[in-house]
């Protein structure tokens, strides 16, 4: 099933302050801020989260179409994506734009200064939905406000079920918006505090977030996951990871397996351990598309952790 997601690409320049904020940052000078770090240690990585979902839904052997809007410095992920057997019909080239980057400055307390240009991805509404064939599936994740709105409606003209990934754009919309979008969705899934934001934009409990979509997905970290299906919860604990390196993209490879789940049937028990697995195998890895594991390492990691067949 050809699932269509629609989302960011983006690049990640990530640099590394061998030292702590706090020693060069005078708080009664914060007025009149003027500083600049030493960075001798930087990475780039390709991210975005319909890069990453698409990323990982292919290591399972699904078959991701991203619909994005990139800029003229695009062509280094435009190769990678066609290293990875990833079609670009659906991504938009703007030219005069600069694809969405992320610059992210770290120290050695692990606390980070960002600087976030959304460049192409303001322009996503000019990508529609409905427009690309053979589509079975979809997921509208964080991307630019307009597009977010209108990719909801293609869909659901489309009559092509879908899942409701707010993510970091749930600031951009009112409470109305954001209801609107739930009940066009066939599927919504939140982190814990994306879902406690939500219920307050919308005035909603839990449950009648639930009862609106055939499942609604709540994230909680360490904790594992709750699927509420069916006026049930469904409790899916985190796989063991063998070491925790970097929650970059993590939800992103949890969205990927709740993907392949449900485009290939599985029940929601094995779906969301499906996801688990996934976002267990990303954190292992710096950043969010460089775990490279075969579909059969997946499989032997769902049926160690749950005794389930992929």
């Amino acid at each position: 099933m050809r699932t269509l997601i629609c989302g960011s690409l983006a690049f990640d320049s990530i640099m590394v302050f061998q030292d702590h904020f706090k020693n060069h940052i005078l708080p009664d000078k914060i007025h009149m801020l003027n500083v600049s770090f030493l960075v001798p240690e930087m990475r780039r990585e390709y991210g975005g989260c319909a890069g990453n979902i698409a990323y990982n839904l292919k290591l399972l052997g699904g078959e991701p179409v991203i619909m994005a809007t990139v800029g003229d410095d695009f062509g280094v992920y435009a190769d990678r994506l066609d290293q990875q057997g990833i079609t670009r019909e659906a991504i938009r080239q703007l030219p005069g734009s600069y694809t969405a980057q992320a610059f992210i400055t770290t120290d050695l307390a692990d606390n980070q200064i960002t600087a976030f240009h959304p460049g192409a991805m303001n322009y996503s509404h000019q990508n529609d939905a409905s427009k690309v064939g053979e589509i079975g599936l979809g997921i509208v994740s964080p991307d630019g406000r307009d597009g977010m709105l209108n990719h909801c409606r293609q869909f659901h003209a489309a009559g092509v079920p879908f899942v409701f990934d707010p993510g970091q754009g749930m600031p951009l919309f009112s409470g109305a918006e954001l209801l609107e979008m739930v009940e066009l969705a066939d599927y919504v899934t939140l982190n814990d505090y994306e879902a406690e934001l939500l219920l307050a934009r919308t005035e909603l409990t839990v449950e009648a977030l639930a009862a609106k979509v055939k499942c609604l997905v709540i994230t909680r970290g360490e904790a594992g996951s709750h699927l509420y299906v069916d006026g049930r919860v469904i409790e899916i604990p985190v796989v063991q990871a063998a070491q925790v390196l970097d929650p970059t993209g993590c939800g992103d490879a949890f969205r990927a397996g709740l993907l392949y789940g449900i485009a290939q049937g599985f029940d929601w028990e094995t779906s969301g351990q499906l996801a688990s697995v996934m976002g267990a195998i990303k954190i292992e890895h710096r950043g969010g598309q460089n775990h490279q594991p075969s579909r059969e390492a997946i499989a032997a990691r769902l049926q160690q952790a749950f005794g389930k067949s992929l």
